[in-house]
């Protein structure tokens, strides 16, 4: 079997928590566990029905978080013989999940997966990381773990300073990154509707915390830098710190069709410098362009991660993607990156624009922290 022969849909996920809000209590295989369910509901199919779990996540968060996958699926209700992979690769790895588990079909070791990813951070822990051979005298300092999951690994900076780093390479301004964190709240909330569709509503969380009606482009052009002195970076241009879960089907040609499905038709991942990590979407879809013989005009639809408006806007200009066609509902920004969740939730919103607008091909890329750039080349079923 081909990897282009699996059918991939019924996404469904939780409602994205702002960071400390209203999921800040529930543990993150419980989050994932009801994303599953969902999605595994809006498959019609029952849990007895997977036979494999595929999950990403990138921070431990809760005791059981080693041994995530396996405890997610467990948790979720899957049968005991289903085995469970956990896979990471930055904020692409719900990207990488939806891939694992279609190569895993592919290769006959499942017939119909479970693929899901879910980030916890406002539980990600302190941690004290000299104690234990060191605890003889003294006191010891705390460190945040979300910290080290904020930081590039090889220049300790920021990620929001990569993106500095981007702005000042290529000129991108503090009015064009607010101008398109300004429309990324006015679509999201415009699309309420549409993603509501997608979402698994949990008792204390309706709809997602994070996009803000109050977000106007004048309240935006008041926000303080937040890397550095006379930066261009703010909390309101860069992607927001959020909570959740989400869950798609993958299966082998012959078992029910889920709804919005479609089927991988190329992917790529690429290195950059990790100093301007945010350049990643452009070689990712040049490689995935070039794999598939298809140009730009063949693209009807476009999911960038939005993890800083310098990302979009670098993309849409190096690669002349049209703003009438490119995260039309949304993205990092308005709805938060939660990094496990991103790559699903934008491949279940990419699945949903094709099969609601009757058009057949969607991009899905991404930046990664520590310098890689991701895209998916998805088409409708």
């Amino acid at each position: 079997m081909r990897s282009g022969d699996v059918i991939v849909g019924a996404g469904r996920r939780t409602p994205l928590g702002n960071f400390g809000g209203a999921l800040r209590d529930v543990p993150l295989a419980d989050q994932a566990a009801h994303a599953i369910r969902d999605s595994v509901r809006a498959a019609g199919l029952n849990l007895q029905d997977i036979d494999h779990c595929v999950f990403s996540t990138t921070v431990p968060t809760d005791r059981d978080s080693l041994f995530s996958a396996r405890v997610v699926g467990v948790r979720a209700g899957l049968p005991e013989e289903a085995p469970a992979l956990c896979v990471s690769r930055a904020c692409a790895s719900g990207l990488q999940a939806i891939i694992s588990a279609v190569q895993q079909i592919a290769d006959g070791q499942s017939r119909v997966s479970v693929v899901a990813g879910a980030e916890a951070f406002s539980r990600v822990p302190h941690v004290v990381s000299d104690l234990r051979w060191n605890a003889a005298r003294g006191g010891r300092a705390f460190e945040d773990m979300l910290d080290w999951a904020y930081r590039c690994p090889f220049s300790l900076e920021y990620m929001g300073e990569t993106a500095e780093a981007l702005a000042d390479r290529f000129g991108y301004t503090r009015e064009a990154m607010d101008d398109w964190a300004a429309m990324s709240q006015s679509r999201a909330l415009a699309a309420r509707d549409f993603l509501g569709r997608q979402i698994a509503p949990m008792t204390m969380l309706t709809e997602d915390e994070s996009p803000r009606p109050d977000a106007t482009r004048e309240k935006l052009a008041g926000l303080r830098p937040a890397f550095r002195d006379g930066g261009r970076v703010t909390a309101g241009n860069a992607s927001g710190v959020t909570d959740g879960a989400a869950a798609m089907i993958a299966c082998a040609p012959g078992e029910p069709t889920p709804e919005n499905a479609f089927r991988i038709r190329a992917w790529r991942a690429v290195g950059v410098p990790p100093e301007i990590m945010g350049i990643g979407p452009v070689p990712a879809v040049q490689a995935v362009l070039k794999d598939t013989g298809l140009t730009l005009a063949d693209i009807d639809y476009f999911e960038v991660n939005e993890a800083f408006a310098a990302v979009n806007l670098h993309a849409e200009a190096e690669l002349g993607i049209p703003r009438d066609r490119h995260n039309l509902y949304g993205g990092g920004i308005s709805l938060g990156h939660p990094p496990a969740v991103t790559g699903l939730r934008m491949a279940m919103t990419a699945a949903q624009h094709l099969h609601e607008a009757d058009q057949t091909l969607a991009m899905l890329t991404m930046c990664l922290g520590g310098g890689q750039g991701m895209a998916m080349l998805i088409e409708r079923v």
